[in-house]
């Protein structure tokens, strides 16, 4: 990095071979009439050189103050003067400038002090910035300045006698100032104009073509925005639970608006599009920007990334809606392709509750079909002994069989009595006691028939007990089908009123219009985002450039 030299007071005259001659003498007389400070004020010292004003012979200045004094005496000296660190650097590159060879800094200010040179005057310090011109020039190979003849001895190089460096008075020193001062310039001029180009290059033109073609060739997108959300048909009693718990809030329907989103976003939906309205073709149009512009033999895949980046949907769950927007070069082309997805998911959604009614209503269907088969082959059974026994009623064959014998006994009872009253004379009707008797034995027998019939079984028929207790347990198990036919038939109307409450539905919030005004691209945004991205990447490659041509020169 280069820094511009930042003095307090600058010469305005001019010096040098541009100025004038008198004014070039008048600023040599002021500089030899101007004082000069070595930095320690009115301190003198015994090494230093001769104080200002005082005239002091400029070959054996020094000498004549350290007459007497060893070399031990005068570095002590020296070390008493508390010079600090920048001045003993100073003195030493000052001395090895000169030619000197000190042992140490403060060796160093004594040789140049016996030379007679201050190493801390502002000449010297001066001096020792090195002209480039300087070093160019020594860097460059000497030619010789005689061509050696054949057969002819060459003649013993000749050593000059060592010359002092000269010292530059103050005009050439001001002139050595403004030099570098422009050749500063000069390199800062030469990577303002380089930066400039390379930012126009990397950054700027970039732009410029970006800007170009949002807009001159980019096609105008008009965007239709719809609103919709999934709701649930929830009846107005309350339910236990967790699901009655969120059921008047949106997460109930999150899943199914997610479903929906991801429906709306999918392949299937793509391809419902394509065949009704002609997705592929209105996007393969001529009048379609290359850039947004669809291939005619494009794949699926290729509709799909183009179908993906024109739709934009997405979900609320604070809200419960879902916000939907279709982009395309018509606007009422983008309307159209709205309804056409609102009408998807409206089928969609219908499936879904659909599929989901019939699910809660599978089971307790089945189990009211089990439950009237069961009980019409328990009729069935019913019917079949009824027909099989003559008997339709096993209570009433059992009651009517009872009176009979109950009457019969009646009536083997007054014959009893009768026979009793025959026998009590002293000479009884013989005829009337036969009779009697003969009576008395058919009922006996008759109702002895009547009581086995009940219990015993005959060679061709079945006792009355048997066909009793079968038909009572037909009948029971036929009471007891018909109350679990009466429970399956309350489950199915439950479920079907459970399916109903859960029904799905969509609401429409914001109907599709067609608009009269284009929404993309956003030609002042997009430009501006591009300046911005071009400049970010331009910034992050020049600090990598930098950092890396840092670490190659360290």
């Amino acid at each position: 990095m280069t820094m511009k030299p930042r003095g307090k007071k600058f010469r305005i005259r001019r010096t040098g071979p541009t100025a004038p001659a008198g004014e070039t003498r008048r600023v040599a007389d002021d500089s030899l009439d101007a004082p000069t400070d070595d930095g320690f004020g009115n301190m003198r010292f015994p090494t230093a050189g001769a104080p200002a004003g005082q005239s002091a012979s400029p070959q054996q200045p020094a000498q004549r103050q350290t007459q007497g004094m060893s070399i031990e005496e005068e570095l002590a000296a020296i070390r008493s003067e508390g010079l600090t660190g920048r001045q003993l650097r100073m003195a030493r590159r000052t001395a090895q400038k000169h030619g000197l060879q000190p042992a140490s800094d403060f060796d160093a200010v004594r040789l140049l002090r016996r030379q007679g040179i201050d190493p801390f005057e502002r000449s010297n310090m001066l001096e020792l910035v090195v002209n480039d011109g300087q070093q160019r020039a020594e860097a460059q190979p000497r030619l010789p300045a005689t061509v050696r003849q054949p057969n002819v001895p060459a003649a013993a190089p000749q050593t000059a006698p060592a010359m002092a460096p000269p010292t530059l008075d103050d005009a050439a020193r001001a002139q050595e100032i403004l030099r570098m001062q422009r050749d500063i310039a000069a390199r800062r001029r030469k990577r303002l104009l380089l930066l400039f180009a390379r930012l126009m290059a990397f950054v700027m033109l970039p732009t410029m073509l970006v800007g170009y073609y949002y807009y001159n060739v980019a096609t105008p997108m008009y965007a239709t925005t719809t609103l919709f959300q999934i709701q649930k048909a929830e009846s107005a009693s309350p339910a236990g639970g967790l699901g009655g718990l969120l059921g008047g809030t949106t997460f109930a329907t999150v899943q199914d608006s997610i479903a929906v989103q991801s429906f709306l976003e999918s392949r299937e939906a793509m391809l419902l599009l394509d065949e009704e309205l002609g997705l592929r073709e209105h996007f393969s149009a001529p009048d379609i920007d290359p850039l947004n512009r669809l291939a005619p033999d494009a794949s699926t895949e290729d509709l799909y990334a183009l179908y993906s980046r024109n739709l934009t949907i997405g979900y609320d769950p604070t809200e419960g809606m879902v916000r939907m927007e279709v982009l395309a070069a018509d606007p009422q082309l983008s309307a159209a392709f709205s309804q056409a997805l609102l009408r998807y998911a409206e089928e969609r959604v219908d499936q879904m509750s659909h599929r989901l009614r019939d699910d809660q209503m599978a089971g307790a269907r089945e189990s009211y079909d089990a439950a009237e088969d069961a009980l019409a082959s328990a009729q069935l059974r019913v019917v079949n002994l009824q027909e099989q026994t003559g008997i339709l009623s096993s209570e009433a064959e059992v009651g009517a069989l009872f009176n009979q014998i109950s009457t019969f006994e009646i009536q083997l009872q007054n014959e009893r009595l009768r026979l009793d009253e025959l026998l009590s004379v002293d000479r009884p009707n013989q005829t009337r006691v036969e009779v009697a008797e003969r009576n008395i034995a058919r009922l006996e027998a008759l109702i002895e028939e009547l009581r086995s019939s009940m219990t015993e079984d005959a060679s061709s028929q079945v006792s009355l007990a048997r066909i009793s207790s079968e038909l009572a347990v037909a009948q029971a198990d036929l009471q007891t089908r018909q109350l679990m036919l009466s429970q399956a038939l309350q489950a199915l109307e439950g479920a079907r009123l459970e399916a109903e409450r859960q029904s799905l539905y969509l609401t429409i919030s914001v109907n599709p219009v067609a608009p009269d005004e284009a929404a993309f691209p956003r030609k002042l945004e997009n430009t501006l985002l591009a300046f911005l991205i071009f400049s970010g990447i331009y910034l992050m490659l020049s600090m990598t450039a930098s950092i890396l041509r840092e670490q190659v020169s360290a």
